[in-house]
């Protein structure tokens, strides 16, 4: 993949990348995010990310885990992570 290409998508060295062919002969390249470069660790974090999606809940993570499973679940979060009081309606 051509420089230019790798910087604009923040891609480096072993990261990955996914290409998705149109019908039309278009291909769109864009980075694939939450990836974590150990392989066991990225599998913890899709079987984790899998729970909170199904509404299962862990607690007492730190927040550098907690983050990371939020990531790889494509959450993003801005400020820093903390327990909410009470029931919660969504």
């Amino acid at each position: 993949m051509p420089t230019s290409i790798r910087q604009a998508l923040g891609v480096d060295a072993g990261d990955k990348v996914a290409f998705e062919l149109h019908d039309d002969g278009q291909v769109i390249v864009s980075r694939v995010c939450g990836a974590h470069r150990d392989p066991a660790i990225n599998a913890f974090l899709s079987v984790l990310a899998q729970d909170i999606e199904a509404g299962r809940h862990v607690r007492d993570l730190p927040e550098d885990l907690a983050r990371a499973m939020l990531d790889e679940a494509g959450y993003a979060l801005d400020g820093k992570i903390e327990e909410i009081d009470g029931d919660v309606a969504l």
